[in-house]
């Protein structure tokens, strides 16, 4: 039986580990090669370690362990004309580009009153910016392949308010209307584009003293605690819950699903 991406070729940035590891894994056991894109260094603000080249070299390993090739390409998301030759050569030795996975970002949780300026903006020009950057580097390959879909990796923040993290909670809504503007206008390409809205994940994200300073936060003001609730019984979900529905999204599948908000949130944001 062949796999459910067979032959189709995919790019996923934040690549080196976590959600986006998972997602160039799953895709690639499905069938699809890969290019794989992240920075490999230092983020700002950020109290959870950075990803490593060999955190994106063992991505490779793992790819190339389903009998699929990857191309690897160390760029940053915030750099349009980086992504743009990481998608032009990726198609040169891959042959074209069908999913576009724009998973990259960073979340700095503090309340509303310690969010510098700098803090703000550097979370929109990764969390926002960096993915327009995405579409924009790959969209005009998916339509000179005949279509493809787009997933950009929002948040449940992108779905309800979450306290202690303004300025990410306004970069996720933002990824969530790009979705749908994106969408309106590709779609004559048969590019679909949609959003995912995962709740809380077991990844190097919730790592450092995140959840040290989430805590902090909440002592200050416990009436908003509640609001970090999944309805099901599970604290964190894992990069594999996630994956499978990034490839659903990325297979023919879901060939009339578009312009959406796909949840995988546990329930929280009906909390």
């Amino acid at each position: 039986m062949a796999g459910r991406v067979e032959g189709k070729v995919a790019l996923v940035t934040g690549a080196a580990r976590g959600q986006g590891r998972a997602h160039a894994v799953r895709l690639a056991a499905e069938g699809a090669d890969v290019v794989v894109v992240d920075v490999c260094g230092q983020l700002p603000d950020v109290t959870y370690p950075s990803a490593t080249e060999e955190d994106l070299d063992e991505t490779v390993r793992q790819v190339e362990a389903q009998d699929r090739r990857a191309v690897k390409a160390v760029v940053d998301v915030r750099d349009l004309a980086g992504l743009r030759e990481a998608a032009d050569r990726g198609v040169a030795e891959l042959g074209r580009l069908d999913v576009v996975v724009a998973n990259a970002g960073i979340c700095s949780p503090r309340p509303w009153d310690q969010v510098a300026p700098e803090v703000f903006a550097n979370t929109l020009d990764i969390n926002v910016t960096g993915v327009w950057n995405t579409v924009m580097a790959t969209a005009p390959h998916l339509a000179s392949a005949g279509g493809g879909s787009i997933v950009l990796v929002s948040s449940a923040a992108g779905l309800k308010v979450q306290p202690f993290m303004v300025h990410y909670t306004t970069s996720k809504w933002a990824v969530r209307g790009m979705a749908k503007a994106f969408a309106t206008e590709l779609a004559r390409h048969s590019i679909r584009v949609n959003s995912l809205h995962p709740t809380g994940v077991a990844t190097p994200m919730g790592e450092g003293d995140m959840q040290a300073t989430l805590g902090a936060a909440m002592a200050g003001d416990p009436r908003l605690a509640p609001m970090f609730s999944n309805l099901l019984p599970v604290q964190v979900t894992q990069p594999e819950d996630v994956a499978d529905v990034v490839l659903f999204l990325a297979s023919d599948e879901s060939r009339y699903v578009t312009a959406h908000e796909m949840a995988v949130d546990a329930g929280v944001s009906e909390f």
